[in-house]
């Protein structure tokens, strides 16, 4: 947010650059820094590093668009016969993961997954904690469904509206996402507002589903049931984090 324009590609390398210059810079203050946020793939590339894989083809990249817009899944059912092992990684519905690794497979001429094996390099200088927020499925789900009802009441209809009269195209990659995309479908007469609801609140789910699986998944995660806001949640956190900040001093 408030980092580049809405026709500006952002990626996870330039996550992984503008929030490593953040870390240092307020590690230099003598300040600890706390990365937030929900992008398991972000907060991997954050840490781990990313190998340096090859640059977009746009062209490329339209040709894949057609196939897949044809015949919904067929990208990820090529990314399987290329490279098995990173298809297993990608849920098939996630078609700009599935485009980028079969981009890479392509221009590349050798799997994803050894080009990502590659060059990795990991975040040096800092010892990190990573804590977990695990909900009540049901609870998180009634939650993000009142927050979706609240972003249409609110005006994310007339937010998209605003964007496209400052002379964005429809096709700027922030209309992708959720909210957004069912916001921009309403202007177009695509979708009635209730329905713009009713898809932005089952993607949402889905899509929080897919985070869930992914950071029970990650190493070193710590879980903690319930949410941000509970007494119980904060109070078991903050202990964990002067257990983690003790540890670190006695070591160093």
């Amino acid at each position: 947010m408030d980092v580049c324009d809405p026709n500006e590609v952002f990626t996870a390398g330039d996550y992984l650059r503008f929030g490593r210059a953040a870390l240092n810079e307020i590690a230099e203050r003598g300040k600890l820094p706390i990365i937030t946020g929900g992008t398991g793939f972000y907060l991997r590339a954050l840490f781990d590093g990313l190998a340096e894989g090859p640059a977009r083809d746009e062209a490329l990249r339209t040709r894949l668009a057609v196939r897949e817009a044809r015949r919904a899944g067929s990208l990820h059912r090529l990314l399987r016969r290329f490279d098995p092992v990173t298809a297993a990684r990608i849920h098939p519905n996630d078609v700009p993961k599935v485009m980028r690794a079969l981009e890479i497979c392509l221009t590349a001429r050798r799997p994803a997954t050894e080009v990502f094996a590659a060059g990795k390099e990991p975040l040096e200088g800092f010892q990190s904690l990573v804590l977990g927020l695990f909900p009540n499925r049901d609870d998180l789900y009634a939650r993000l469904e009142a927050r979706l009802e609240i972003m249409f009441t609110e005006g994310i209809v007339e937010e998209t509206a605003s964007i496209l009269a400052r002379g964005y195209p429809d096709t700027a990659k922030p209309f992708e996402s959720i909210g957004y995309k069912q916001a921009l479908q309403v202007l177009k007469g695509e979708l009635n507002r209730t329905e713009a609801l009713y898809y932005a609140r089952r993607d949402t789910r889905n899509y929080a589903k897919r985070q869930m699986t992914w950071f029970r998944k990650e190493r070193g995660i710590e879980i903690i049931t319930g949410f941000g806001d509970d007494p119980a949640v904060l109070e078991s956190a903050a202990t964990r984090v002067e257990e983690f900040l003790a540890a670190t001093m006695a070591t160093s």
